[in-house]
């Protein structure tokens, strides 16, 4: 660049290839290329809409939106920039909505038309929800609780539209294991599983099979398979060959087994976790099975025998209805091959023939999802309800007028006591299938019906009293200013619950269960400054208000305070170190801002900042937030003392406090009050150096060293702030 300014050259001079990498620098913004591209031709041609600098600003904004695009596409990057930057908008407008319509109700069926009707790609919208989930922390906690409702109900309703398209193609073109992974996904739509994942899992353990095998008979027929061919193994000793060395690898060297310890655990039915774990149950280990066995030649069949899912391999010929031509494998048992007799043996009983034949796609589908129901229905917790919800909606999804379970989800939702009108919607369906159901239908109605209106009467407010003994546990009042102590927002109270109303998900959301008292204590419904309404635990709230006073005494009445604002301050007046303790209110380093130096003048916000340094430590704090408690305090302490921000408390810089501290003693000279700061500062050189050469020159106290000085010392019984009581300023003391 300083060649092209001595040669008179100037940007657009530039070749395209340098002129491009420059626009592509990270510190440019898209304000700052939209900009640039209006200055002349050559710019707006280098900032083309389709060219390399819209892509790399795309690709440095949103990265992992990428893979929606094929690298031969012409796409107008520009376009999608301001399609993805209005779809997040939408997006934060959306989440903070469902936050003010939904904060102490569950979200009803209806509450998500917004979203059906959403005029940008569903993938733009997906990526912001997960930005906001992905947020630092414990930050917005209200806003990530809703955007994951969000972004479950919207994967959910796309996973069925791909289980519905699933279930339209030939039967024997279905893949076992899609079916699967669609079960899984459905089950699971926060969690990052996707087919190819899965697949490509698969893919790796037969290739591991295919070592085992070469080793075996490096003339198999599996090791070679023709291009664009299915491969079929016919030779039945060929096909020995296969299954012997997918046991060995599944079960020897992988490590693959049944469950039997924790057999009704859901994570055993979702492939992804098989694969994970390395353990399942019948069902779906017999799909991994499968699958393996298939992809190198050997047909395996599912057999939905009663009790454990089987696979067959036919030992006769193709296609026979003869039970015995079979033997049936235990994916289970580590790939034990069974005859029939074995089977029964295997469940204890005699079975009819029918149960040893072979099962289409959608009945596995059907056993996956029918195992889960049963799981669901095995516990009354939010997860279990969950799990049913979600298998009930698998199951209607391939079987949308089966009657039994239809009454099952009205009576869920009923139970649960959401969508009452969806709940009518379904019995009313169920009517029209079955009218032998009238009774059990009309008994939901009218149930149902009566918790409508009550609903209805519960429109208008609840009059609460803190003069009733129940609430006697309310210690703030509507209207109050209040600081969250955790998170630090600022927010006044618009209502209070003698305890948490919310429903156990957010409970468990929002880890109240670890805060004193749980959700047994008054929970508070606040405005946050940022506009959104928030339920905070009466714990994790403290009043400001009488902090905002004296923050308005001392500036008197002005929106910042500026450091003659202290001289309002009778007490600092005496204080011997009255200018370091203004000029901590003022250190850029307190206020927890980038930069260094001293701020001109604080707001309420920072004024806050500044005291919290003196609170005290809270009792639930566990052992790590303690000492980062303990830290910041010392932190601010060390501040005072290390004027010139080098990171060290020089020698000079511990005898100007000192004598500060000693200036109004009238019995001790200047040269006294040196000779103490010089042998505290030997003191902290042995504690923090140990015995140092005649030579060695001590520079100063690092943080590291104060941390060490202060070690055992209670920094709360130390920090005082007496000058900000909420007494009358002339009466201060």
């Amino acid at each position: 660049m300083a060649a092209a300014e001595a040669a008179g050259m100037g940007l657009t001079d530039l070749p395209g290839e340098l002129l491009e990498l420059i626009l592509c620098s990270a510190v440019l913004s898209a304000a700052d290329i939209g900009r640039v591209s209006c200055t002349c031709r050559r710019l707006r041609e280098a900032c083309q809409a389709r060219g390399k600098v819209w892509r790399e600003r795309f690709r440095r904004r949103w990265p992992s939106l990428l893979k929606y695009y094929s690298q031969t596409d012409n796409v107008n990057w520009l376009k999608e920039y301001k399609a993805r930057h209005n779809a997040g908008l939408e997006t934060q407008r959306i989440v903070a909505s469902f936050s003010k319509r939904f904060f102490s109700e569950h979200v009803p069926c209806d509450g998500f038309s917004d979203i059906e009707t959403l005029g940008c790609p569903g993938h733009f919208f997906e990526d912001e929800l997960m930005s906001i989930l992905n947020m630092e922390g414990r930050k917005c906690l209200t806003w990530k609780y809703y955007a994951k409702k969000i972004l479950y109900f919207l994967r959910q309703q796309n996973i069925l539209k791909n289980l519905k398209a699933y279930l339209e193609q030939p039967g024997d073109q279905l893949s076992f294991l899609e079916g699967a992974v669609l079960i899984d996904q459905y089950c699971n739509p926060l969690s990052d599983i996707c087919l190819t994942s899965v697949q490509a899992q698969v893919d790796e353990i037969t290739d591991k099979v295919r070592k085992v095998l070469r080793t075996r008979n490096s003339r198999h027929p599996s090791l070679a398979p023709k291009a664009g061919e299915v491969l079929i193994v016919s030779d039945v000793e060929f096909q020995r060959q296969v299954l012997d060395a997918v046991n060995c690898v599944l079960y020897e060297q992988l490590k693959y087994k049944g469950n039997e310890m924790d057999y009704y655990n859901s994570l055993n039915s979702f492939i992804h976790q098989v694969l994970i774990r390395r353990t399942g149950i019948p069902i779906s280990l017999s799909v991994l099975y499968l699958t393996i066995a298939r992809q190198l030649g050997v047909r395996l069949e599912p057999v939905n025998f009663p009790s454990h899912f089987l696979l067959r391999w036919c030992q006769g010929k193709e296609g026979s209805t003869d039970i015995f031509d079979y033997m049936y494998i235990d994916a289970f048992g580590k790939g034990k091959q069974l005859t029939v007799k074995e089977c029964e043996y295997l469940i204890g009983h005699h079975v009819t023939e029918e149960f040893y034949g072979v099962v289409t796609s959608k009945e596995v589908l059907q056993r996956m999802v029918g195992n889960l129901l049963n799981l669901g229905k095995r516990e009354s917790t939010d997860q279990s309800y969950q799990l049913l919800r979600d298998s009930l909606d698998l199951y209607l999804a391939m079987y949308p007028d089966n009657v039994q379970h239809l009454m099952l989800q009205a009576r869920l939702y009923f139970h649960l006591g959401i969508w009452p009108e969806k709940v009518l919607d379904i019995l009313q369906h169920v009517q029209a299938l079955d009218p032998s159901q009238h009774g059990a239908v009309g008994y939901l109605v009218q149930h149902t019906l009566e918790h409508i209106d009550r609903r209805k009467e519960e429109v208008g407010p609840e009059v609460k009293h803190r003069s009733d003994e129940k609430h006697k546990d309310i210690c703030f009042s509507i209207g109050l200013i209040m600081k969250h102590k955790r998170y630090g927002y600022n927010c006044v109270i618009y209502g209070w619950d003698p305890a948490c109303m919310m429903g156990q998900e957010w409970i468990r959301n929002m880890n109240v269960h670890s805060l004193p008292h749980g959700p047994h204590q008054p929970f508070y419904n606040v405005l946050v400054e940022d506009g959104s309404c928030r339920y905070a635990a009466q714990v994790t709230l403290e009043q400001i208000e009488h902090l905002h006073r004296r923050f308005k005494q001392i500036s008197g009445d002005q929106p910042t305070i500026r450091k003659e604002s202290f001289d309002r301050i009778p007490d600092l007046e005496f204080n011997p170190i009255r200018s370091k303790i203004v000029r901590a209110f003022f250190d850029k380093r307190n206020l927890r801002q980038a930069s260094d130096g001293l701020a001109d003048e604080i707001n309420f916000e920072d004024f806050l900042t500044i005291m919290s340094y003196f609170r005290p430590m809270e009792m639930n704090m566990d052992e790590e937030q303690q000492e980062h408690f303990r830290k910041e305090k010392l932190k601010f302490l060390f501040h005072m003392y290390d004027s010139d921000n080098d990171g060290k408390i020089t020698l000079q810089e511990y005898r100007k406090v000192v004598e500060e501290l000693l200036s109004r003693n009238p019995h001790l000279e200047k040269e006294s009050a040196r000779s103490i700061a010089d042998g505290a500062m030997m003191e902290a050189a042995s504690i923090c150096v140990g015995q140092m050469e005649p030579d060695q020159v001590y520079e100063g106290i690092t943080f590291e060293d104060f941390l060490k000085m202060w070690q055992g010392i209670d920094i709360d019984t130390k920090m005082h702030v007496r000058f900000l009581t909420m007494e009358p300023i002339a009466h201060c003391h």
